[in-house]
């Protein structure tokens, strides 16, 4: 029989484990040809779900558990989950029930068939209309300045071969963006479209300086174009700084006594001039950000604990 893992990535997410647990269950019920192993990879819940993952790791064999010292965030956390297990095939699903787990079947339908990865692309989403406008403008901007072409409304939900997850333990990233590094490493994704439902309990547990995070791991990890474009605008701002000037200086000569220029043009391009060079400073320190986090060379996350490891498919490799 193949072996399918599954990795939920957990943060205070009690309402929603045991559910997802149970739909998961059912699914693998109809799928005869198949074992699986539904790993949690748990953040340092405070809402109890450690001890409610340690009872289902106690009660049902397949489940293990991992709690991390701290709260590692998802990115880590989610990476560090697949790349620990040694199943035949891997889907990565969330706690939330955004991401339905009926796809499932659909998932192992699809690799049976030699796709090696298989991803859910978000084409309809329940979430507020400003978070999917702005979800869809970041994608269209990370893939218009990515130096691969990415897959838009992509959010790591899928099945990954043995062997693409063999490649994964390769990467040597401290904040790996999983879906930049696929189409990167020349996967070619199956997609199977989905519409994102609401929350099944609970709230978000991401806010907006996170998911700004994951915006800047996005664009730093995958192009070179920002500091092209910092380095771009500084020329063409000092242009405009040099021929607004020459304008006041000739229209201050040919009409000296009468034109009074004021010292506004003074203070709008000094403000101008100190906008565009915050920006290029946060620019650049995003990059010399992910550069010191890469040289630091720390591990994805650091385990508290684990529960359940009592099978020879799972591996330690933190």
């Amino acid at each position: 029989m193949k072996n399918i893992a599954i990795v939920t990535p957990v943060f205070n997410e009690r309402e929603n484990i045991e559910e997802l647990f149970l739909a998961v269950n059912k699914i693998f019920s109809k799928l005869d040809n198949y074992e699986y192993t539904h790993l949690f990879v748990d953040n340092a819940s405070t809402d109890g779900s450690e001890e409610l993952l340690i009872q289902l790791a106690d009660k049902f064999s397949n489940v293990k558990v991992i709690v991390n010292a701290r709260n590692f965030g998802y990115v880590r956390s989610s990476f560090y989950g697949l790349i620990s297990l040694d199943a035949d095939a891997t889907i990565l699903l969330a706690c939330d029930f955004q991401e339905p787990p009926e796809l499932i079947s659909q998932f192992i339908d699809e690799w049976e068939k030699g796709h090696l990865v298989v991803g859910g692309i978000k084409v309809e989403s329940e979430e507020s209309k400003i978070k999917r406008f702005l979800r869809t403008a970041y994608y269209k901007l990370v893939n218009s300045l990515s130096d691969v072409e990415l897959i838009d409304h992509y959010f790591d939900f899928g099945l990954y071969d043995r062997s693409v997850i063999k490649e994964l333990r390769q990467i040597s990233d401290t904040k790996p963006y999983l879906r930049g590094l696929i189409p990167e490493l020349g996967y070619e994704v199956l997609k199977v479209e989905f519409k994102q439902l609401k929350r099944k309990h609970g709230k978000t547990k991401q806010n907006w300086y996170e998911l700004f995070d994951t915006v800047m791991l996005g664009l730093t990890s995958q192009s070179k174009v920002p500091l092209r474009l910092a380095t771009i605008i500084g020329f063409i701002t000092a242009a405009l700084s040099f021929f607004s000037g020459m304008y006041y200086l000739i229209r201050k000569f040919v009409s000296w006594d009468s034109f009074e220029m004021g010292v506004a043009p003074l203070v709008i391009g000094m403000f101008f001039m100190s906008s565009i060079l915050l920006i290029t400073i946060g620019v650049v320190g995003e990059y010399i950000g992910s550069i010191h986090t890469q040289t630091l060379k720390r591990k994805y996350i650091i385990e508290k604990n684990r529960y359940g490891f009592n099978n020879e498919n799972i591996k330690k490799t933190s």
